[in-house]
């Protein structure tokens, strides 16, 4: 017992500190007065005092949310990080209201192809270890199934696909199923509910020169939106809040449809430009990887679909830093992470091994995955 009173005071004083340094910055960087802070300050102490916790007004929820993105080590696009919309959902406390809110996410981000930056914020954890999850790693993904002659569909999702079996859904078995949303509350046992296929937007991939590539019927959805991460604002942690911008196009032309671990695609690509595989010389792999880059721009952006290249995203970086520094701001940020898997050495910032990245609040966190702890 003494131990858990001094667990809950180590606790209640963590995020006391925690929340000093968000309000003070809160006040400061939207020009708000000195006696507006403290007035603020005196109210979460009393409900810290009160209560163990306390409660974000939905302007500091927005201004944190904003902060994680901007201070996000790995993100390359921050620099529309004060464009980021915030929905609260904090009133959500059911599975299904929380499926519906992710719906809504989902259709509002999306804006038929014009897509907003977008996060939607639910309760956060509580002292008791109370708290909303969400199971998939973006809300909308591709099944993965190890079947007797092979791997249908994506490699990286197979972990989450056999979790959601196992819940009891099903899916088609082709190589592009929309998994499920799976939502748990506490320690109860996670319920999936079916994303409408008129949530989804997909881009068939063309070339916009190669007439033949688009027989290799590739495709991809529309809205990256991170699901499985915690958003630390001010010492309160929302184990649910789903965030989103646009694709950077290697991301679907270099990773996920290239990479060999996942959907693998550049030798079907070689054999169709006809190129020589039967040896690295030729360097098929490269000439395949440019043409399916190149195709994925096309495609998004002749369906009206926000995207940007990494040659453009990489020069928006370097605009970002240049904001922060003459704002007298360090940025924080993994240099592995931010130069593009494509031509990496053509960006600036491959230049700019000096970048350094460090622990700041807020940020988003990674947290373990919960099913790859019942195997």
């Amino acid at each position: 017992m003494i131990n858990a009173i001094n667990d809950m005071n180590t606790n209640t004083t963590t995020i006391e500190r925690e929340a000093e340094q968000f309000i003070r910055l809160f006040h400061e960087e939207t020009g708000r007065s000195s006696e507006d802070c403290e007035i603020r300050l005196t109210e979460v102490a009393r409900s810290l005092r009160e209560t163990g916790t306390y409660r974000h007004t939905i302007e500091e929820i927005t201004y944190g949310a904003r902060l994680a993105w901007r201070n996000n080590s790995r993100c390359i696009g921050r620099l529309f990080w004060e464009s980021l919309e915030v929905i609260d959902e904090r009133g959500a406390t059911t599975e299904e209201a929380v499926a519906d809110a992710l719906l809504r996410h989902i259709a509002y981000a999306t804006n038929n192809g014009r897509i907003k930056p977008t996060l939607t914020v639910f309760s956060p954890e509580q002292a008791h270890g109370e708290s909303i999850r969400i199971w998939n790693h973006q809300l909308i993904r591709y099944a993965g199934y190890n079947t007797p002659s092979g791997i249908v569909g994506d490699p990286a999702s197979i972990a989450f696909t056999n979790e959601a079996l196992r819940l009891g859904w099903r899916g088609q078995g082709t190589k592009y199923d929309i998994l499920p949303l799976v939502v748990q509350i506490n320690e109860r046992e996670p319920r999936w509910f079916p994303i409408p296929e008129a949530y989804i937007k997909e881009v068939e991939i063309v070339h916009p020169e190669i007439a033949n590539f688009v027989e290799l019927n590739l495709k991809w959805y529309a809205v990256p939106i991170l699901s499985d991460q915690v958003l630390d604002i001010g010492g309160l942690r929302y184990t649910a809040a789903p965030f989103n911008g646009w694709y950077m196009g290697t991301e679907i032309g270099a990773r996920n449809l290239s990479d060999a671990d996942r959907y693998d695609e550049l030798p079907a690509i070689a054999d169709k430009l006809g190129l020589d595989r039967s040896t690295n010389t030729t360097l098929w792999k490269d000439r395949a990887l440019l043409e399916l880059n190149a195709a994925v721009i096309h495609s998004y952006k002749s369906n009206g679909v926000s995207i940007v290249d990494h040659h453009t995203a990489a020069e928006q970086f370097m605009r970002f830093m240049k904001r922060e520094e003459e704002n007298g701001r360090s940025v924080n940020a993994r240099w592995s992470w931010l130069i593009p898997p494509m031509s990496p050495a053509a960006t600036p910032i491959w230049n700019r091994g000096e970048l350094k990245e460090r622990e700041v609040k807020p940020d988003f966190v990674a947290r373990q995955c919960p099913y790859h702890n019942q195997q």
